[in-house]
Parts: structure tokens; C-alpha cells; sequence
């Protein structure tokens, strides 16, 4: 006997957010760390979790990238989370900022 597939209804919020339902979280095994892959597939979203390699904690260009940031880490254990976390909502919007001139 076919399995038939689990489906619900659910609302996008304003900025798009869909909450995927706690029954398809619990069978799939997502927890807040899991990755998602969305692929937009003719009409339909395909939505699968990503499986994280280890090995990628290990790699040369991942430690070279660590490496890279440790001066900004050290200077950031100076600062309180809300002052990271205003700068860099500053720094996203003028990226943002900059790219909406350039598609004008």
C-alpha cells in the first residue's frame, strides 16, 4: 500500500516566512541548526535539509577564512552583542542602499 503524502496549508508571513509544521519538523529531525536547501522546481518550492559534512570545520580555506577574522573576534570580545549586531544591521543596509542605486 502507497504511503499518501503529508500536506498542510499554511500562510506566508508579509516578509515571506512560512512556518513549516511541528509534525514535518519532528519526522524530518530539524532542530534550529539545520540547513535548508529551497529549490524552485516549474511551480513548486522543494524544501530538504541539509546534512553538514564535518569535514568542512577542517578544511585549508575554511581555517585560512578564521585565521583571516581572528583580529575582527578579538575586538569584538570588547563590545556587547546589541553594538555587533546594530553595526552590522548598519553595514547590511548600505549594502542594500547600494545596490538599489546601481539597479535603478
Amino acid at each position: 500500500m502507497k504511503e499518501r503524502p503529508m500536506t498542510r496549508i499554511v500562510r506566508p508571513l508579509r516578509s515571506g516566512q512560512i512556518t513549516i509544521p511541528a509534525e514535518f519538523r519532528k519526522q524530518l529531525g530539524l532542530t534550529d541548526d539545520t540547513l535548508l536547501q529551497i529549490t524552485l522546481h516549474s511551480d513548486e518550492l522543494r524544501v530538504k535539509p541539509l546534512r553538514v559534512a564535518e569535514t568542512a570545520a577542517g578544511s585549508p580555506w575554511m581555517r585560512q577564512l578564521y585565521d583571516l577574522f581572528a583580529p575582527v573576534r578579538d575586538e569584538a570580545k570588547e563590545l556587547p552583542e546589541e553594538e555587533i549586531d546594530a553595526a552590522i544591521d548598519r553595514a547590511v543596509a548600505a549594502v542594500r542602499k547600494r545596490h538599489a542605486k546601481g539597479s535603478l
